[in-house]
Parts: structure tokens; C-alpha cells; sequence
């Protein structure tokens, strides 16, 4: 007689964001909070994966009797650096665990690039999440914050990992207040205080971040209600409105990706990004570069959520244009052209091409920048 399996399938484990408009706001804090009253009143199962209270004493304190995974312990370029150990919380296999600092890059020779990818490992084995990121942090946002502050965020965590979540929790204190604990030596020590004053702390920078905070959070909530909605049979479904990106071999496309993948996240809806190779360059014999550029496009689209989509045509404004209408495409967003009004007057323009054949489709154009120097 065959053997049965009654074993139930794995469910995933559920995700909680504590996200915040800067740092100081109190992510850690109160994400810490929570994981003690689960712990105490309700008796669940929580430990520490890993929390960097950088030198805060409040934080410090609210780790108290939680218990602690020790870190793995990597030796690169000649000193011992610690990491999460992942393989040690899923041997522990505990009921929720806490990982703070969600957009860090791990030292190579972790078993993933990034913490956010640590993350989606414990949670495919079934273990809860609670995890904390600055909203300057997610990936599209990167040029907002990068023309307030002046400043390039070097470690983002792609939008589409936010659709995974199951409760964002936006953390949030006046502008006012923020400013007032970096005075007291409650963020950064004494001597960095007056430069963040004047650069990333300035008030009209925190505003903007707060409200790119409370933007996302209500987005995401928005969205899973409308998803419960649906779900339940509450309203009828609509028509779903599709977003595509215009993908071109220029450097400064990843801002176009962006773009594309806040629009798509306000609708709700899913999105392609399209690229048009003309036959005979579909290995990148014309330009090797520009072809190494597309190849890390289209890697960030799928980062970001996209599908992505190759099209091959000796003509790109036909390619795009059937891809739109078979699609129904609703948003298109493309970039702005470097060439000069006569050029495009003597051999025309994709742009207004498209424009021309394809109605009821909104079109965004979005200004191509040179990229700012990292900092």
C-alpha cells in the first residue's frame, strides 16, 4: 500500500516593515518594543537575528531578555567581519526574529549579496520577519532624494520586496523633534551634529522624506485593501491599467526605471520594461557597452518588478507602438532626447511617433541627468 503524506506544505512566514522618513526616528526602538510584548504577553517565540543600536542607549536597553543568534563571523581582506547568520536562525527555526538595518550589502562571501535576500530566505522557510529600512532606502526614490540632498543612496532595497510585506508600520516624529534629538547626541556623535543640520537634516530635506514616508505607507495600505476587496467580492474588478518603460541604451536610463516602478506601484498594477534591438544587433556587436548597459537595465527592472520584455524590429516606433496597443498599455514613460530639434525634424522622433498613432495612453517624459558623483 503507498505511503500518504499528510504533511501540510510550508507556509510562508509573514513580513512587518517599520519604515521611517530618517534615521533617529525610532524604528528600532519600537520594532524592539513589539518584539517584547509578543514575547511577554503573548508568548511567542522571538529572537534577535541581528540589531545595530549604533551607540543608542534606549535602544540598547529595549534588547534586554531577548535572545540573541550570534553572528557568523567572515574573515575578508584580512580582518574578522560579522554578518547575520541565516543558516543559524533557520536551524533555531524561531516564531518571529528580528533583523534590523534591512537595506545593508553583506560582506562577500555571506550566502546572499543583500540583507533584504537574507530576509526573503527566512521567510520562504516559514519564519515571521520584522525588519526596519529608511524610506530613502527604497529604490525608487533614489533620485527624489537624491536632488533634495544632494547625496547618493548607495544601498537600496528594490520596491517589489515592499510587495511582499504584510504590515508596514511608518514610524514618525516631527521635523522639529528629529532635529531636536540629533542636538542631544541622540543620532550621530557630537562632531557630526552641525553638518547634518545643514545637509541631510535641513528641514525642507526631513519634510520631503516625511511625506515620501506617509505616501508609501498609505499606498500600502491602500493596496492591500483594495486586494481584500477584490478577494472578497466587494467591488467589481476594473479594467487593470498596465505601465511600460521605454528602455534606451543611454547611461541615466535607471531613472526612467524608477519612475516606472512608482507609477506602476501607485496603481497597483504590474509593468513591463521593453527594450526594441534592430536585427543584426541582437548580441551587442554594434556597441558592447551600450549592450552591457541594457543587460544591467534589465536587471534592475526585474529588481524593481518589471517584466521585462525584448522586442526585435528594424523599425523601434513600430515595435513599441504594436507592444502598446496588443498590450493595452495605459502609462508609457520614455526619456527625454538629447538630439537636436533638427535632427529630430529630418529623421523624426519615436517620442512623437508614438504620440501621434496612440491614444487614451498617458505619457510621462522624464529629464535624462548625468548620474551625480557617490559621495
Amino acid at each position: 500500500m503507498a505511503e500518504i503524506n499528510l504533511e501540510q506544505p510550508k507556509q510562508p512566514g509573514k513580513l512587518r516593515i517599520y519604515i521611517g522618513a530618517a534615521p533617529g526616528v525610532g524604528k528600532t526602538y519600537h520594532m524592539l518594543n513589539d518584539a517584547h510584548l509578543m514575547l511577554h504577553q503573548q508568548g511567542i517565540d522571538v529572537v534577535i537575528g541581528l540589531v545595530e543600536p549604533h551607540g543608542r542607549k534606549d535602544t540598547e536597553a529595549r534588547i534586554r531578555d531577548l535572545e540573541i543568534v550570534p553572528q557568523r563571523v567572515i574573515p575578508y581582506r584580512g580582518v574578522e567581519l560579522k554578518e547575520m547568520d541565516v543558516d543559524a536562525i533557520l536551524a533555531r527555526h524561531p516564531h518571529t526574529v528580528v533583523v534590523d538595518e534591512l537595506a545593508h550589502t553583506n560582506v562577500p562571501g555571506s550566502k546572499n549579496r543583500k540583507r533584504y535576500e537574507d530576509v526573503l530566505d527566512l521567510l520562504d522557510a516559514g519564519v515571521n520577519v520584522m525588519t526596519a529600512v529608511n524610506i530613502q532606502h527604497l529604490e525608487t526614490l533614489n533620485d527624489a532624494v537624491n536632488r533634495s540632498a544632494n547625496t547618493v543612496i548607495r544601498e537600496t532595497v528594490p520596491d517589489n520586496f515592499f510587495k511582499r510585506a504584510d504590515e508596514v508600520v511608518n514610524v514618525d516624529v516631527t521635523v522639529d523633534e528629529l532635529r531636536n534629538r540629533l542636538r542631544q547626541g541622540k543620532i550621530y556623535a557630537a562632531e557630526k551634529v552641525e553638518q547634518s543640520l545643514a545637509n541631510f537634516f535641513r528641514k525642507g530635506n526631513l519634510n520631503l522624506l516625511r511625506e515620501l514616508s506617509l505616501r508609501t505607507t498609505a499606498e500600502q495600505v491602500s493596496n492591500r485593501e483594495s486586494e481584500y476587496r477584490r478577494n472578497q467580492g466587494l467591488e467589481q474588478a476594473t479594467i487593470p491599467e498596465k505601465v511600460m518603460v521605454c528602455l534606451s541604451t543611454r547611461p541615466g536610463t535607471e531613472r526612467l526605471l524608477r519612475v516606472g516602478a512608482r507609477v506602476a506601484g501607485r496603481l497597483a498594477t504590474n509593468w513591463y520594461s521593453v527594450y526594441v534591438t534592430r536585427p543584426g544587433e541582437e548580441d551587442g556587436h554594434g556597441d558592447p557597452e551600450a549592450h552591457h548597459r541594457v543587460e544591467e537595465y534589465q536587471r534592475m527592472a526585474r529588481d524593481l518588478g518589471a517584466q521585462v520584455v525584448n522586442l526585435t524590429d528594424k523599425n523601434v516606433s513600430d515595435a513599441l507602438i504594436r507592444f502598446a496597443q496588443q498590450e493595452s498599455i495605459s502609462h508609457v514613460v520614455f526619456g527625454q532626447s538629447a538630439r537636436s530639434r533638427w535632427d529630430i525634424l529630418v529623421r523624426g522622433s519615436v517620442l512623437n511617433r508614438f504620440l501621434s498613432e496612440v491614444r487614451d495612453v498617458t505619457v510621462q517624459v522624464v529629464p535624462m541627468h548625468k548620474a551625480m558623483r557617490k559621495a
